[in-house]
């Protein structure tokens, strides 16, 4: 953590959070809405503004309707939270990815066209004052006193949060994951925020979905992995998933029903990518794309595909492909 006199000084380590599977109820939690953005840390300071990747990397360059915010905020602070690009009521990935890559006039013309929020869940720093000792509901506190102060407006948001469990677990519901809520973050009341440490949990929303098996890597007669897709209303079979390492029992039970394809498969001259955002190319072998597996996956799903790998859970033999929701439907489908 930089730090220069009780100035914080990019690049920071955020504080993060563990994966649970069950949301954890007891007394002193507060629970916020888990966005699918790129996590930031935001430098307002007129002087010197300031937009830090996660990973320290300065995004600045490519959202300058954000740090013109964070300048002309009329105090000094040092933000945590989410970055986000929202059209048509929900959130939109990939023009937020998109917009990354600019800089520039092609950096203004796309903050003109799609334009982001900042959705702020945390504070380090106000003026001269480095915040992160206090408890998180002293943090949250100061936090909702410069949005009423400053009677902040787009491109602001104030993150929801509850102390509600009840009321939290509605995030978990992948009806959320349409709007670009992904699940939740649990913090403590009385926790201060520690820069790199894994001191807040969290879910992610969870749903069930179906697709083809278009390909695998490893041996077709025992794969390590799948390649899933689905075909669209003209026919074409489209990747829609990876899977992580599927189980040995489920491996033992692919073996057998998967069919080597011929060099007519659709896939047989496609790259795919290890990895969304990656460049390594996936090695994989095309089968005949005619057995349906159920899948689980988090609602992190752009453009017609699921992002993050799911987990294969069983084999769907009542089904057909054609059975299967066309391209590219989505997690509520």
């Amino acid at each position: 953590m930089g730090e220069n006199g009780r100035r914080l000084v990019p690049p920071i380590s955020p504080m993060t959070a563990r994966t649970v599977d069950v949301p954890p109820r007891a007394p002193g939690l507060a629970y916020e809405a888990k966005w699918d953005g790129y996590r930031v840390l935001l430098f307002a300071r007129p002087d010197a503004p300031h937009l830090q990747s996660r990973r320290g990397n300065d995004l600045g360059p490519g959202f300058p309707d954000i740090l013109r915010a964070a300048a002309e905020l009329g105090e000094e602070a040092v933000f945590d939270g989410e970055l986000v690009v929202i059209e048509e009521g929900a959130v939109n990935f990939a023009a937020l990815q998109s917009r990354a890559q600019r800089t520039g006039r092609r950096a203004e013309a796309a903050a003109a066209a799609h334009p982001a929020h900042f959705i702020a869940f945390d504070l380090l720093q106000l003026d001269d004052e480095l915040t992160m000792t206090r408890p998180y509901r002293e943090r949250r506190a100061l936090l909702e006193e410069i949005f009423t102060r400053r009677d902040l407006q787009s491109p602001w948001a104030l993150c929801p949060m509850t102390t509600d469990p009840d009321r939290a677990s509605e995030w978990l519901d992948p009806a959320w994951g349409a709007v670009g809520v992904e699940g939740m973050v649990v913090k403590g009341l009385g926790q201060p925020y520690r820069p790199g440490e894994r001191g807040w949990r969290k879910l992610r929303a969870r749903a069930t979905a179906d697709a083809v098996v278009g390909a695998v890597t490893g041996p077709v007669t025992s794969p390590d992995a799948l390649l899933l897709g689905r075909y669209d209303a003209e026919g074409e079979l489209l990747m829609v998933a990876q899977s992580a390492p599927v189980t040995n029992v489920l491996r033992r039970e692919l073996g057998p029903l998967l069919t080597p394809a011929g060099p007519d498969h659709p896939w047989t001259d496609v790259q795919f990518r290890s990895g969304w955002g990656t460049r390594d190319i996936l090695a994989h072998r095309c089968v005949v794309p005619e057995l349906v597996v159920e899948f689980e996956a988090d609602v992190a799903f752009d453009a017609g595909r699921w992002r993050h790998p799911v987990q294969a859970r069983r084999i769907r033999a009542e089904l057909a492909p054609e059975d299967v929701p066309h391209f590219p439907a989505g997690p509520a489908d």
